[in-house]
């Protein structure tokens, strides 16, 4: 994978109606931001006017879910760009939940035990869902298809993807049981800058983990 010279700012959208119900939302295509969701990402929106100051020369990318492009559109007004200028790759959407998907964690949990693995914090895979190396293998795939792009950008994604984006970017190790790398989870609301393999944390939202 190549390595690109520009600072990419990867963003966890705000928090979702299915976050709020603890429902697995996985790749579903549209779960709105609840008013907490949209206060963070104000709150995100304003850590990177701060970062970045007005109409930074700064690229838009967001994973093509609407969770992810209504944060956008909060932050992209903070920092006075245009959202229609953003471009979006389904390689950045959350994990697959397969049956999992829709339903509440409680019932999910209550038939088959913790979804989430205790040490690492990383969501099960669902008997039909997508595996940790198949979503390491697309943001790989997105990341070396974009490694032209000059300067900085701003991507738009979600939590358990984010990590491994995160992991992949910055060569991090294989999770024990996972089979692919990812960094330690964030809160929706969440900012980090990554440049040169290194990542800064920019903001701490404010929101909650799952996926």
């Amino acid at each position: 994978m190549r390595t690109r010279s520009g600072r990419d700012f990867i963003a966890r959208h705000g928090e979702t109606v299915f976050n709020a119900a603890r429902r697995l939302q996985g790749e579903a295509p549209h779960t709105p931001l609840t008013r907490a969701g949209f206060a963070q990402a104000e709150e995100m929106g304003r850590a990177l006017r701060a970062e970045l100051g007005a109409k930074p020369a700064l690229a838009l990318w967001a994973s093509p879910t609407g969770r992810a492009l209504q944060t956008l559109a909060v932050i992209a007004e903070h920092l006075e760009l245009d959202w229609h200028d953003a471009k979006t790759d389904p390689r950045l959407i959350e994990i697959g939940m397969g049956g999992w998907g829709g339903r509440y964690y409680a019932d999910v949990i209550a038939e088959v035990g913790p979804v989430f693995d205790p040490t690492s914090g990383l969501l099960r895979a669902a008997p039909d869902g997508e595996r940790y190396p198949e979503i390491a293998a697309r943001v790989g795939g997105w990341l070396d298809d974009t490694a032209g792009d000059d300067g900085d950008r701003l991507v738009i994604m979600h939590g358990i993807s984010s990590r491994v984006l995160r992991g992949v970017m910055t060569g991090a190790r294989d999770v024990a049981g996972f089979d692919a790398p990812a960094l330690p989870g964030l809160p929706q609301g969440s900012v980090v800058m990554i440049a040169q393999g290194e990542e800064r944390l920019v903001h701490l939202g404010t929101g909650g983990g799952g996926a």
